[in-house]
């Protein structure tokens, strides 16, 4: 099985997951527990590798990782358990953007190629950014049409949209640079074709609160 094979199969049972977590809190819980362990255990050992012997700065950043990774899926479990459906809908709406944002990407940046974006992330290019907002302002338009009165009738959705994937690009943009400081391509194996459950929530954990935020006030 190749690469992008793996990639896909693996996106396909998580989007599975993802869609049981949604309409299951006992799932939605094990999810969030799973991401936050991985999370936390992935990011020590970057830490790790970077601060070798400065144990001190090593255990101030993991401190500030851990309550940051504990408040996002706390947003999460609060948004999606509440009986609101509009809470549910928006949090939906900032995942969509956030996974259409890196498939953008990807896509756009394999099939186009191009000049490199940043020695930070090497694989990152000029199209694949561009792919990354076009996609997602695809599928956050193609969202608001299936779901009409949704995001709290925002109407700066453009905006919105923009500013959502371009905090989850910068997540990602930031990890990779943990990730080269570090001298690792992959900040873990458990998901085949993506690496660790880092690699694969990177954008996410920047994008989805400041969504909740925007869409919020």
């Amino acid at each position: 099985m190749s690469k992008f094979q793996s990639r896909l199969l693996t996106s396909l049972i998580l989007l599975l997951i993802l869609f049981f977590a949604f309409i299951n809190s006992a799932i939605l819980f094990v999810v969030l527990f799973t991401i936050t362990f991985f999370v936390v255990l992935e990011f020590n050992t970057i830490l790790a590798k970077i601060f070798l012997k400065i144990k001190l700065f090593h255990l101030i950043l993991l401190s500030i990782i851990i309550i940051y990774t504990c408040s996002f899926s706390t947003i999460i479990w609060v948004n999606l358990t509440n009986t609101d459906y509009n809470d549910k809908l928006n949090i939906l709406f900032i995942l969509i953007i956030c996974i259409s944002t890196d498939i953008g990407g990807y896509i756009f940046g394999k099939i186009i190629g191009g000049k490199k974006f940043s020695k930070i992330s090497p694989n990152k290019t000029y199209a694949g950014i561009c792919g990354s907002f076009i996609i997602s302002l695809i599928c956050g338009y193609a969202f608001i049409n299936i779901f009409p009165g949704s995001i709290n009738n925002n109407k700066n959705v453009f905006i919105l949209i923009i500013l959502i994937s371009f905090t989850s690009q910068i997540g990602d943009l930031i990890i990779s640079k943990f990730k080269r400081v570090a001298k690792i391509k992959d900040t873990g194996t458990i998901l085949p074709g993506h690496g660790g459950v880092l690699d694969r929530v990177d954008g996410i954990l920047l994008g989805l609160p400041l969504g909740v935020i925007l869409i919020s006030y």
